[in-house]
């Protein structure tokens, strides 16, 4: 099993007073991840941007580590 850290920016929307995830994007490393979540926290009820650890071989994300917040943000390790 290979395990690599990723970098992920998730953007939330409220949807009939919910929040919701938006379309994941991917960022090189975290200062680019805070970066883009900073540029896109005008747009949506919040943004956040995580390192995650991600298994290669499935695709499956494990330890998201949060590293910058932008207004409301769902809780990933909750899920």
């Amino acid at each position: 099993m290979s395990n690599a850290e990723k970098f992920i920016v998730l953007p939330y929307r409220l949807n009939r007073g919910k929040l919701v995830p938006g379309e994941m994007r991917q960022a090189s490393n975290a200062i680019s991840a805070e970066k883009i979540a900073r540029s896109m926290s005008e747009r949506f009820a919040g943004v956040a941007a995580y390192a995650v650890m991600v298994d290669e071989e499935t695709g499956d994300m494990t330890a998201p580590r949060l590293l910058a917040r932008h207004g409301e943000i769902a809780d990933l390790n909750a899920a």
